[in-house]
């Protein structure tokens, strides 16, 4: 028996491993990414039919194509949003621990959920994380947005170019829609040694969950600004708004 095969047994019989979705003990010949088999099954995509743009639910009756209200006022720079799963147990669970757990290792196994449900994009598209501010990135150790645009990036075969800065920014956790878009209205700026990286192609902006998109809406805009094609949103998580499957995620 190998000595890591050996520390990784001992480990699991003096500190057991526990699902970071559920709090389940996970037996040594499950995953090694702290996510147990049942909470893998219970992570769900938004239900169709969805809103072609945004890919919110639109509800039972709604027709196939259909546009909704939630993104009615995007800039057009921001042409499409994609989540992998819905914003609800254990996905919810998941962010938390992603972005305040300190669980960096749980990036891969989102971000290869991320990648299988991004559109093909044409020509030679580049991965942008959003960024966070400095004082929560030494605060985590990390930004869970690179996390993820790391292994999306690889996953798709695409360049990754941090292009974007955030000097700074309170909280979004507790903010409504109006709230959110004022207080993150051009609160972002495009890097300048980074501008020519993503000059006239389509960018694919990396976060961890959509709420409102109003994070989203402001970080298109800088990036359209300085030459960006267009921008797609992909998140692992999307909360729904009111109506949609009947409610609202709780984010916290």
């Amino acid at each position: 028996m190998k000595a890591s095969s050996l520390a990784l047994d001992l480990l699991d019989l003096f500190l057991p491993r526990g699902c970071l979705g559920c709090g389940a003990r996970l037996p040594p010949e499950e995953p090694q990414d702290l996510v147990c088999v049942r909470c893998r099954t219970l992570l769900r995509s938004p239900a169709p039919p969805r809103c072609l743009r945004c890919d919110v639910p639109l509800g039972t009756g709604q027709p196939v194509g259909a546009t909704c209200l939630e993104c009615a006022d995007w800039p057009e720079i921001l042409a499409f949003a994609r989540a992998a799963v819905v914003m609800e147990p254990p996905a919810d669970a998941l962010v938390h621990a992603l972005k305040y757990g300190g669980w960096r290792s749980l990036g891969e196994m989102m971000g290869r959920r991320m990648a299988t449900v991004c559109p093909p994009v044409g020509g030679d598209p580049v991965v942008v994380p959003l960024p966070t501010t400095s004082r929560r990135r030494r605060m985590r150790g990390y930004n869970q947005a690179r996390v993820l645009a790391e292994v999306v990036a690889r996953e798709l075969g695409v360049a990754l170019v941090e292009a974007l800065d955030r000097p700074s920014g309170g909280t979004q956790v507790r903010s409504g829609p109006r709230e959110r878009r004022s207080n993150v209205h051009g609160s972002f700026r495009v890097i300048p040694s980074s501008r020519s990286r993503f000059r006239g192609l389509e960018v694919i902006l990396i976060d961890d969950v959509l709420t409102t998109g109003a994070t989203a809406l402001s970080a298109a805009s800088a990036l359209g600004e300085k030459g960006a094609k267009s921008v797609r949103l992909l998140t692992f998580a999307r909360a729904l708004p009111f109506g949609a499957e009947g409610r609202r995620t709780p984010l916290n």
